[in-house]
């Protein structure tokens, strides 16, 4: 078994998210975190939160989302919108408005995504 690098648990992690596999993705997510430090630590964690804000959100826990989302956009607000690859902004958003959606008692069109950028 070969070890995977932070750049593996990072991509892995993108690739559950986007699969609707949260709890998944946050296990991927972890084991950069684990392996990273300064504000590249803090990144992790926010994208973490907010996978986990997601799965409680879809478990029913409200209450649950919205405290793991306002932690996880504290570590990511200040970020560029291009940020390790990927558009940064475009996910903030997109999980905001899956979060308008569910705590106004409204189905959401679809989970979250993020998209991934070149250079």
């Amino acid at each position: 078994m070969t070890a995977q690098s932070v750049a593996d648990h990072f991509a892995e992690g993108i690739e559950l998210f986007n699969q609707g596999r949260f709890f998944e993705c946050h296990e991927a997510w972890e084991q950069a975190w684990l392996r990273s430090s300064g504000a590249e630590k803090l990144f992790y964690q926010g994208l973490i939160q907010a996978a986990v804000a997601i799965l409680h959100a879809q478990r029913g826990n409200l209450p649950g989302s919205r405290t793991l989302w306002a932690k996880a956009i504290d570590k990511l607000a200040p970020l560029p919108a291009l940020h390790m690859g990927i558009a940064l902004d475009e996910m903030r958003q997109d999980v905001q408005r899956f979060f308008e959606a569910i705590w106004a008692d409204r189905a959401a069109d679809r989970p979250p995504t993020i998209r991934r950028v070149e250079g």
